[in-house]
């Protein structure tokens, strides 16, 4: 029997932990801080068991690796690289979903001479967006032609008839990592001219997609897209961006909280029974919160019906209720993100939906130049998991079981763009209901090849 760890119960643990408990002859442990998720998600199954685990208990969490053949690390990005370097001394296979992060990218060599395969970057985004987008890429290529303009976008969202709050949004993920995300600085290329785009202004810088079946998304740049061109063997190319899509109004509101600095992670004091409202006045060094609709609307430059500060309001940021879910000591960001995750979760019964838009420019040698569009559209189920627990679980649980069958090229650092790997996690994905509709129409003659414009 196979072992494998799992650490993290979180929003994505469920359905990776019941697809590998379903397979034959492999065990699975599922470790977090405290057992109750875990225990849930393994529910009594013969060859599961949870285990309480701090992942600060260096000891604790070497012996855990130590047991297994393979551990999938769940845990939040900074603890990856720990996870990785337990993995690579004790010669044991590793899986997240994660970005290869440049402390992860260091443990390749080692990795390789310990015959220890790394995969990184197998969920949704990252790991389905590579997966599909290689595996149009490859298409083009085998058709003799070259991909000249490529867009790509992701965004998890409330379905349609979920979408009942201003801001368009509920977590099936941490606030705090939504947040922390959307800081990041943004780079691509536009027709050939690369765009930089400071972090503080990334939600200044947004376009509408018009998405079949869902209709007009706002979005905005996904970190720094030039990385991507040559993990796709893309050299060469005019355009090149990637995006994250949001329900319209996102954009404009977020960029008012970022520049109130209610992203900043630099510690403050909030003593308990702090009113939000107090709160925003000390964010604004305000001396009264008496007029504190006004203050905001004249340090963000909109008027003072902007539906911008109606979002704010709407989230209780003018109130005067006490501030709940955070310490005495905090940051902006945690407030927001608590009072965010309090205010705009899914309810029972309630769906989320998963969007991931491709859009190719090929051009080829002795035929009209063509644009793909590659598009994935899905749903939670209301009764089960969340699209987003779905897509993301699901590919980590199928490498798994490719690592663990020795069906994963050479050891060493991994990220699934290649045949071998992306082959055989959209086929069985599609068989497990999650597909890309893909269409293709030629370019009119006077439409240059290698353009980017937008949808």
């Amino acid at each position: 029997m196979k072992n494998v760890l799992v650490l993290g119960a979180g929003m994505v643990a469920r359905p990776l932990v019941r697809y590998l408990l379903d397979l034959p002859d492999v065990g699975v442990t599922v470790a977090t801080r405290t057992t109750a998720k875990a225990d849930a998600i393994v529910a009594g199954h013969a060859d599961g068991r949870t285990v309480s685990v701090d992942a600060g208990d260096a000891g604790k969490l070497a012996k855990l690796v130590g047991e297994h053949d393979l551990a999938v690390s769940l845990l939040p990005p900074p603890l990856h690289p720990v996870v990785a370097r337990l993995c690579v001394e004790q010669r044991k296979h590793m899986v997240t979903t994660s970005y290869a992060s440049p402390a992860l990218r260091a443990l390749d060599d080692p990795a390789r001479e310990a015959g220890v395969v790394i995969v990184n970057e197998v969920g949704v985004d990252p790991g389905l967006d590579h997966m599909s987008a290689m595996r149009v890429i490859d298409s083009v290529r085998d058709g003799g032609g070259r991909v000249v303009g490529f867009r790509s976008y992701c965004g998890g969202l409330p379905a349609p008839e979920a979408n009942d709050n201003p801001f368009g949004y509920k977590f099936s993920w941490s606030p705090r990592g939504v947040f922390t995300a959307a800081k990041n600085p943004g780079r691509f290329l536009e027709d050939g001219k690369q765009i930089d785009v400071p972090g503080p202004d990334l939600f200044a810088n947004y376009h509408i997609l018009n998405v079949e079946g869902v209709g007009e998304l706002e979005a905005h740049p996904n970190r720094d897209s030039l990385d991507y061109i040559d993990l796709y063997g893309l050299r060469g190319i005019g355009t090149m961006y990637r995006g994250t899509l949001r329900y319209p109004g996102w954009c404009d509101t977020m960029k008012g909280i970022v520049d109130l600095g209610l992203l900043d992670e630099t510690p403050v004091t909030c003593p308990p029974g702090t009113t939000y409202a107090q709160f925003m006045a000390g964010v604004l060094e305000s001396r009264s919160s008496g007029a504190l609709r006004a203050d905001v609307a004249a340090r963000l430059g909109l008027d003072s019906d902007s539906p911008v500060l109606d979002n704010m309001a709407w989230l209780g940021l003018f109130s005067d209720e006490p501030i709940a879910g955070v310490g005495e000591q905090t940051t902006p960001l945690d407030v927001l993100a608590a009072r965010m995750e309090a205010l705009m979760p899914y309810r029972a019964g309630e769906r989320d939906m998963l969007v991931l838009v491709h859009q190719f420019v090929a051009e080829y040698p002795q035929a009209p130049a063509r644009r793909i569009t590659s598009t994935m559209v899905d749903f939670g189920d209301p009764e089960g998991d969340s699209s987003m627990a779905r897509t993301v679980g699901l590919p980590a649980a199928i490498a798994t079981k490719l690592v663990l069958a020795g069906r994963i090229g050479e050891p060493g650092l991994h990220i699934p763009v290649t045949r071998d790997m992306y082959g055989p996690i959209l086929d069985e994905l599609s068989a497990l209901g999650i597909g890309f509709d893909e269409r293709a129409e030629d370019l009119p003659g006077d439409q240059p090849p290698g353009t980017g414009r937008r949808a």
